[in-house]
């Protein structure tokens, strides 16, 4: 790998998928203000809803995220207006 062509603020970061609680540990220039443990060491920590652990196009499950309540509002409106 070549020396000195990433960005100074390139390390390791910890990223977490709430909905399967899977941990991956990559490398990103990505700011945050989190920290996590994984194996022992103390890292950088990012937050996300979904990843390759969780997504249904990879775990072939057929899963419905639905934090906001998004399609119970809608067919409330529908309702409204039948």
């Amino acid at each position: 790998m070549k020396k000195d062509i990433h960005p100074a603020d390139y390390r390791q970061v910890l990223f977490v998928d709430i909905a399967s609680g899977a941990e991956f540990l990559i490398g990103s220039t990505i700011r945050t203000t989190e920290t996590g443990k994984f194996e022992g060491k103390e890292y950088p920590k990012v937050t996300v809803e979904i990843s390759s652990k969780s997504h249904p196009f990879y775990t072939g499950e057929d899963r419905t995220l639905d934090k906001t309540g998004r399609v119970e509002r809608f067919k409330q409106r529908a309702a409204k207006k039948s």
